[in-house]
């Protein structure tokens, strides 16, 4: 079998893949792209980012219109559509979808192969539709899937993740989230919004973990408010599905039972079948391992995005193509600098930080001082009722 030879192999449609793609294509380069999937833009165009900020928009109007009565008009409880809803959401990933479709990209010359999926045969060869394809360099942006937790019980039940979320037909009346992340809580709100019970359930001992405790607090004082329950702490044991209902016993013996279990536990890579051990690639419990320049331990081979596990915001595995441009388009050697990465919770009030919080600070050793100001101080916060925060 003949190699075809490329100048770049790209694997993986989503932001990471796509940028760096374009560009090469765009420099007169021989670019193969390859995409498992039936559509370009990845994990946050069609799953994350875009279908959950409608998803949270249109639970904001519902809240508003409840409380209406706080700013002088007529309050009442809408009739929610979740059917609807949802065919918004599809309606607007298809109006951005338009600025991925593979002609676009075709344009520039890439070769874009779409159904396909790809398979190390050598540290430079990808084999393809029983053909092999020569890469000088070759990058993975294959992104990542939530994780399933190997729960008893859980597999055999009807649950969901956040990307089914935007699917269903009818709103649940009893929700049940597993995992008090940014997607759990982001969607625990939005559904409670709109009209479900909504119940969360955290291993660890809080909300947000990963984040300094007194906004966490903050946050899980808002949630509760708006009558979520939260609990932390405790961790599902077991789950069970009987007549269109689930229940999940937790380690302290309660049982939860609910219309819909929405499982938010993380990410996980999605690096199965590509034979990365075949090239020479090695990786860990998070991802494929990189060095600041994004090239793995094939130093032909680069990986970006949530494939790396490194921060997986689609800003990032943006600002991981360009450094990916640089050093494997270019020569130029670039290095990956994360000490300023903003991120963003989209909960109402949203949380936001940028770099180090306060307890990454203090366990690097660095000297900081702390400024709080509060919403309740703040002139437009009070004539918007919105003060908490």
């Amino acid at each position: 079998m003949k190699d075809e030879k490329r100048d770049l192999i790209v694997i993986g449609g989503g932001v990471g893949g796509l940028v760096t793609a374009s560009v090469a294509g765009q420099l007169g380069l021989k670019v193969t792209m390859i995409e498992r999937g039936r559509r370009l833009g990845g994990d946050c165009l069609h799953y994350g980012c875009v279908p959950s900020k409608t998803l949270i928009h249109s639970a904001k109007l519902a809240h508003s219109m409840r409380n209406a009565a706080r700013f002088g008009l007529p309050g009442f409880d809408p009739r929610v559509d979740i059917a609807a809803i949802n065919l918004r959401i599809r309606d607007v990933v298809a109006q951005i979808q338009q600025h991925d479709d593979p002609e676009r990209f075709r344009g520039y010359g890439i070769d874009v192969r779409m159904n396909a999926s790809a398979r190390f045969a050598g540290p430079q060869e990808i084999e393809i539709d029983g053909a092999r394809l020569h890469g000088r360099r070759i990058l993975i942006a294959t992104g990542s899937r939530p994780a399933v937790p190997g729960i008893p019980g859980l597999k055999d039940s009807s649950f969901i993740t956040n990307e089914d979320a935007y699917t269903l037909n009818e709103l649940p009346d009893r929700l049940v989230v597993l995992g008090a992340g940014p997607i759990g809580l982001e969607l625990a709100q939005a559904f409670a919004r709109l009209g479900s019970q909504v119940t969360v359930i955290e291993a660890q001992a809080r909300l947000l973990p990963n984040e300094d405790p007194d906004i966490a607090d903050a946050l899980g004082r808002c949630l509760r408010d708006e009558g979520i329950v939260l609990h932390t702490g405790i961790s599902a044991e077991r789950v069970r599905s009987h007549d269109d209902r689930t229940t999940v016993r937790c380690s302290d013996g309660r049982d939860f039972e609910c219309d819909r279990l929405l499982v938010a536990v993380g990410r996980r890579p999605n690096i199965e079948d590509l034979n990365l051990e075949g090239a020479g690639i090695e990786v860990s419990p998070k991802g494929i391992i990189v060095d600041q320049r994004m090239r793995t331990s094939n130093k032909r081979v680069y990986a970006c995005g949530d494939v790396t596990g490194i921060m997986p915001f689609t800003h990032v595995a943006e600002y991981q193509a360009g450094v990916v441009i640089g050093n494997a388009l270019f020569g130029v050697p670039r290095k990956a600098n994360y000490q300023a990465i903003p991120w963003v919770i989209f909960t109402d009030p949203e949380f936001a930080r940028v770099g180090s919080n306060e307890t990454q600070a203090r366990g690097a050793g660095l000297s900081i001082d702390i400024t709080q100001f509060e919403f309740r101080n703040v002139d437009r916060a009070k004539a918007e009722g919105a003060t908490t925060g």
